[in-house]
C-alpha cells in the first residue's frame, strides 16, 4: 500500500547557489553609472520621486553581477544561470513565497511504504512554449542526461547519489532502461532509489531536475541554449534574447498551466559587476530592489525601502592540493589562521553577512534543538600567533619561502574581500599575495583545469541538511582541491544510508570537523547576507532565503 502525498512536503527545500547583486525595477531603461556619492543619505523612499509608469509599461528588471554563464541545464552550475533557468523553466515540485515545496507539474505524488519508490502524477494538459505536449518522458530524457557523462556542470552527484543504477550510468556500465526513472504513461513519472531520502521529493525544485523536450533538444544539437530562439520553455517566463555578459530579456509564457496567477508581463536580467554602478541605476528608477555594499548600508538602514537578511550560503578559500605549495597542511593552516572573519563579516562587509565559524551555514538543521553550526562549534578561529607558526614550519618543511597567488571573481564584493585577505595576511604573515581577477567563467575554467593555487568561491545550500555542503568533497575533482580521504568519503556515505537521525548526525559533524579542522581543504570566510532597497511599489516579490534567491512568479507591481 501506498501513502499518498497532496501538499508535497513542508519544509523549505531551496535551490542552487544564491544570486548575488540582484534587482527589480518598474521601469526600463539602460545603466547609468557615476559617482557612489550620488547615493549619500537618503532616508525617504526613491520610489516616491518618480512617477511610476503606466502598467503596460511596467518591466520587472534585476541585475546579475556576473556573466549568464550557459542556459544549457546539463551544462549550468552558476547561480547565474540557475536563476534565469528558474523562471524560465519549472519542475514537479516549485518554491513558494514561504519557501515551502508546492504542486508544479505535478499535481501530487505517492511514496511506496519502503519509502523507495516516489510516483508522480503530472497535470492535465502541460504544454511547452512551442505548443508541444510535455510528458512524463521529458523528465526521464532530462534526468538521464543530468546523469550521464554529458553533463558538465559538476551536478551529476544530485541525481546519481540517490537514483538506482544512476552512478552505474554515469559511468556506462548500465543502460538507460536500468536506471530508476520511468515514465509508466504520458502523465505518471516513477522514480526508485536507494535508499530511504525525506528530502527527495522537494530536490526536485532544483533545475538540474526540469524536463527537457527530447525531440527538440536533439533537433538543435551543439546549438541547443545558445540562443533563446534556441529553447523551449515550461515555466512562468520565456526568454525572448540572452547575451552571457549582457543580460536575457523574458515574457509571460501564455502555455504556463498557472499563467493566470503570474502578474507582470515582461521581466529582464542585466549583467552589472560593479555595484556602484547598480545603485545608481536604482536611484534612476531602472532597477527596483539593489543590493547594497558595506559603503552604502550606513546611508541607508533607516530608509523604509532598507531590508536585510540572512543566507545559507557560505564564501570559502578552496586550496588545491595539487599544488606543491598547498599541499603542505601547515601553509593552508596558516593562511587559515591568519583572517580575521569578524572583521571582514561587520567591517568590511557590514551587510548582513556573519562571520564564518565552520562550512556549514548558520541556522541550518541540526538535531531539532540546536543548529549544526551549534553542534560543531568555531572549526576556524583566528589566531595570528599560531597562523605565524604554522607559516614558518611550513616554510620549511618546503625549504623555501612561497609566493602565493589568490584566485578570485570580478565582481566587487569578492575583489574587497580578496583585498582584505590580502592585507591580513600580510599583516599576520609578513608575505605579499597576488590576486588574480578573472571572470567567472574564466575561473571556473582554471579551477575545472587544476590551474590554481587557492581560491575564492561559494556554496549556497540546496536544502536543509549539511550533507548539501559536505558530499561535495568526495568526488575528488580539482574544483574541490583534488581532495580524497578515504574516510571522509566512508563518512559521507555511511551517512547518506543510515536511518538512524543521532548517527547520520554524527557522521556529518566528524565529515565537517575532517575537511575544515583537520585536513584544512577549505578555509570558511562568511555566510553571505544581504542588504537591499527594494522599490515601494514591488510587491511579492521572493527572495529566498538561500539558492537562486530571485523568484519572478509571485511579484506584481501596485
Amino acid at each position: 500500500m501506498k501513502k499518498r502525498v497532496l501538499a508535497l512536503g513542508t519544509a523549505a527545500c531551496l535551490v542552487i547557489g544564491a544570486l548575488s547583486g540582484c534587482a527589480f525595477t518598474g521601469g526600463t531603461g539602460g545603466t547609468t553609472t557615476g559617482d557612489s556619492s550620488q547615493s549619500s543619505g537618503a532616508s525617504e523612499s526613491v520610489s516616491d520621486k518618480t512617477t511610476a509608469p503606466a502598467a503596460g509599461d511596467q518591466v520587472l528588471s534585476i541585475y546579475a553581477n556576473a556573466e549568464i554563464k550557459t542556459l544549457v541545464q546539463w551544462a549550468a552550475s552558476d547561480s547565474q544561470s540557475s536563476m534565469v533557468n528558474n523562471n524560465a523553466f519549472e519542475g514537479l515540485l516549485r518554491l513558494d513565497e514561504k519557501n515551502e515545496a508546492q504542486p508544479a507539474l505535478a499535481k501530487s505524488y505517492d511514496v511506496s511504504d519502503d519509502k523507495l519508490t516516489y510516483t508522480f502524477h503530472l497535470r492535465d494538459g502541460l504544454q511547452w512554449s512551442d505548443g508541444t505536449p510535455l510528458t512524463a518522458s521529458d523528465f526521464v530524457f532530462s534526468w538521464l542526461k543530468q546523469m550521464s557523462a554529458d553533463a558538465t556542470n559538476g551536478y551529476s552527484f544530485i541525481m546519481t547519489d540517490y537514483i538506482v543504477n544512476g552512478a552505474e550510468y554515469n559511468e556506462g556500465k548500465v543502460s538507460a532502461e536500468e536506471v530508476g526513472v520511468k515514465a509508466l504513461d504520458d502523465k505518471t513519472f516513477q522514480v526508485t532509489i536507494k535508499a530511504p531520502t525525506p528530502y527527495f521529493a522537494r530536490l526536485t525544485v532544483l533545475c538540474q531536475f526540469f524536463p527537457l523536450n527530447e525531440a527538440y533538444v536533439t533537433s538543435k544539437g551543439d546549438q541547443y541554449g545558445l540562443s533563446a530562439d534556441n529553447m523551449i520553455y515550461c515555466g512562468p517566463y520565456v526568454i525572448t534574447s540572452y547575451d552571457p555578459a549582457v543580460g536575457a530579456t523574458l515574457k509571460k509564457n501564455d502555455k504556463y498551466w498557472d499563467a493566470a496567477n503570474v502578474k507582470i508581463e515582461n521581466t529582464q536580467v542585466r549583467v552589472m559587476k560593479d555595484a556602484s554602478a547598480a545603485l545608481n541605476a536604482y536611484l534612476a528608477n531602472e532597477l527596483s530592489q539593489v543590493a547594497l555594499d558595506s559603503s552604502n548600508v550606513a546611508a541607508y538602514e533607516n530608509n523604509p525601502e532598507f531590508k536585510s537578511e540572512s543566507e545559507f550560503r557560505t564564501e570559502y578559500l578552496q586550496f588545491s592540493l595539487s599544488n606543491p605549495v598547498m599541499k603542505n597542511k601547515n601553509i593552508r593552516k596558516a593562511v587559515s589562521a591568519a583572517i580575521d572573519r569578524d572583521t571582514l563579516a561587520k567591517v568590511i562587509l557590514a551587510d548582513g553577512s556573519s562571520s564564518s565559524i565552520g562550512l556549514v551555514a548558520e541556522g541550518m538543521y541540526g538535531d531539532g534543538s540546536k543548529t549544526f553550526r551549534e553542534l560543531n562549534g568555531n572549526l576556524c578561529p583566528f589566531n595570528a600567533e599560531e597562523a605565524k607558526k604554522y607559516w614558518e614550519e611550513g616554510c620549511k618543511e618546503l625549504g623555501e619561502t612561497p609566493k602565493l597567488t589568490l584566485l578570485v571573481r570580478d565582481d566587487s564584493v569578492t575583489k574587497a574581500v580578496a583585498t582584505y585577505i590580502q592585507s591580513e595576511l600580510n599583516k599576520n604573515l609578513g608575505i605579499d599575495i597576488t590576486i588574480d581577477t578573472k571572470t567567472v567563467q574564466a575561473r571556473n575554467e582554471l579551477m575545472d583545469n587544476d590551474n590554481y593555487m587557492f581560491a575564492s568561491t561559494a556554496w549556497g545550500a540546496d536544502y536543509d541538511d549539511a550533507m548539501t555542503y559536505l558530499d561535495l568533497w568526495t568526488n575528488g575533482t580539482p574544483y574541490r582541491g583534488s581532495y580524497q580521504n578515504e574516510n571522509y568519503n566512508k563518512l559521507i556515505n555511511d551517512a547518506r544510508v543510515e536511518t538512524d537521525d543521532a548517527k547520520r548526525l554524527n557522521m556529518l559533524l566528524q565529515a565537517e570537523k575532517l575537511l575544515v579542522d583537520e585536513d584544512v581543504i577549505v578555509a570558511p570566510l562568511y555566510h553571505r547576507g544581504s542588504a537591499t532597497l527594494t522599490k515601494s511599489n514591488v510587491k511579492g516579490l521572493v527572495n529566498h532565503p538561500f539558492g537562486p534567491d530571485v523568484e519572478f512568479k509571485y511579484a506584481y507591481f501596485e
